[in-house]
């Protein structure tokens, strides 16, 4: 990070600014196409740490993700407009993730339960929900192992 003032190293402050993040980004490389999408999230931390995501059993994403899993991630938060006298004097305050890792779609159902609940956590606090399984038939779980992760305050 060119300016070291405003990066976040500290694993707790890092998990607060994911918390606080109402949706992840995921980028996709497609040989020279990038290809990013906005998706609902969950995260489980730990010695190794995870984004949980949910969409359909078909589409892009997981057809790129079958040509190459490693994918770049990104959140952000906090966003606080700050005026000032002239235009380049406006500024914005905010919270940021960016990582990356290998995505891979879950098979296991005790792992597609584990990620839904992980989900439904972050955005509702609570745990253990329960799920009709042919809900679970008709939905992909995918589970990113994160092996890089920066956070950045401004």
């Amino acid at each position: 990070m060119r300016k070291k003032n405003k990066e976040v190293t500290d694993i707790q402050e890092i998990e607060r600014i994911i918390s606080r993040a109402d949706v992840c980004r995921i980028a996709f490389a497609d040989m020279n196409t990038p290809y990013i999408v906005t998706m609902n999230f969950g995260y489980s931390g730990g010695e190794k740490k995870y984004l949980w995501f949910h969409c359909a059993n078909e589409g892009r994403k997981l057809d790129l993700i079958r040509k190459n899993n490693y994918v770049c991630f990104e959140m952000d938060t906090d966003h606080d407009i700050v005026e000032g006298s002239l235009a380049c004097d406006f500024s914005m305050k905010y919270s940021s993730i960016v990582g990356y890792g290998y995505i891979s779609i879950v098979d296991d159902p005790d792992e597609k339960k584990k990620g839904l609940n992980q989900i439904m956590f972050h955005y509702t606090g609570k745990k253990d929900f329960s799920y009709k399984p042919e809900i679970l038939a008709i939905t992909t779980i995918l589970r990113l192992e994160i092996t890089e992760l920066t956070g950045k305050h401004k």
